[in-house]
Order: structure tokens, then C-alpha cells, then sequence
């Protein structure tokens, strides 16, 4: 048994894992619905012979959703591709500061992008944006989901980053014990 106690994490943080595990639910439940729809678009079009006309436009708007809205859970469950060779090399200190300097670079990347992403946003709520298509959705509703996504995956590079530097979590999942 270990004489370090385990300390949960600060409320804030564990706030910001429930939301993430939430909305990766819903993302998986976006993909589940999106291959419904194709399935009904593919019968639609060819067993009944008629065209289909939300259907593409729902699916793109559903797998764009379930990416942003996604990759916060994503970035908590270490389900991201890595090539983790340099830190397996490194002694766990060095780790630290290889990922506390990659996930402050990412987090930085998210914020431009979400600064980006908000007025983008506004935009298409503000003037009433809909789709060229005969279903005519409104914009502004598949495209919250970009600012959303954003901000909570901002909020999860964080969690990681307090987690790491206040040593409640090893950098990159790797023990001590996992060197070359």
C-alpha cells in the first residue's frame, strides 16, 4: 500500500471531467444518429426512389458537432493519437515540463481558435444564416457546437495542466517505471 494519499480533484476540475464525459456521450450519440440518417437517406432514395433533402446536410452538420463537441472527452480519456517515444526517453520531471510546454501551446492554439470560432458564431445567429437547401436550418445551430466544443476542450486543457503540476496526475499517463 502506498503511503501517498489520493487526493480528489478540486471541484472545478471534476465539474469539467463530468461535462467532458457528457459531451462525449453525445457525440457518440451524433455518429449512432448520423448513421441512421444515412440509412434512411440511402432507402429514401433508392428503395422509395425520392430525392433526399435534409439528410446530407444533417449528417456533415452531426460529424462536424461530434468533433468539437467530442474532443474535450476525447483529450480526458487520452484517446488522441500519440507518439509518446520522446517521453518515454524522459525522466518523469522532464515529462512534466514537456507537458506542461505541449499543453499550454495546444491550449493556446484552442483559445485563437475559439476567439476565432465566437464571432463566426454570432454572425450566423445575428443575421438569421440558413442553408441554401430547400430545408433551410438555420446556422447558427450546427455551428454553436464549434465555440462549445472550444471552450470545454480550453477547460480540459487545464484540468490536465493543474492535474500535472500540482502532481495529482502523472504527464502522459506514464510512471516512473515506464522508461526505455
Amino acid at each position: 500500500m502506498s503511503s501517498k494519499q489520493h487526493t480528489p480533484p478540486p471541484r472545478w476540475v471534476a465539474a469539467v471531467h463530468a461535462v467532458s464525459r457528457c459531451f462525449g456521450v453525445f457525440a457518440a450519440a451524433l455518429m449512432v444518429l448520423s448513421i441512421i440518417v444515412v440509412c434512411h437517406m440511402v432507402f429514401v432514395r433508392t428503395v422509395l426512389g425520392q430525392s433526399s433533402i435534409w439528410q446530407t446536410e444533417f449528417v456533415t452538420f452531426s460529424l462536424v458537432a461530434a468533433t468539437f463537441l467530442g474532443a474535450p472527452f476525447i483529450l480526458l480519456s487520452r484517446g488522441h493519437v500519440c507518439v509518446d517515444v520522446v517521453p518515454l526517453m524522459l525522466a518523469t520531471s522532464a515529462r512534466r515540463r514537456l507537458h506542461f510546454v505541449g499543453s499550454v501551446v495546444a491550449l493556446a492554439f484552442c483559445m485563437v481558435f475559439l476567439y476565432a470560432a465566437v464571432p463566426w458564431w454570432w454572425d450566423a445567429w445575428s443575421t438569421g444564416q440558413t442553408t441554401s437547401s430547400i430545408w433551410r436550418a438555420r446556422m447558427w445551430i450546427p455551428m454553436l457546437s464549434v465555440p462549445v466544443g472550444l471552450a470545454l476542450l480550453c477547460l480540459q486543457y487545464l484540468a490536465e495542466i493543474w492535474l500535472v503540476l500540482s502532481r495529482q496526475a502523472l504527464p502522459f499517463g506514464l510512471s516512473a517505471e515506464d522508461t526505455l
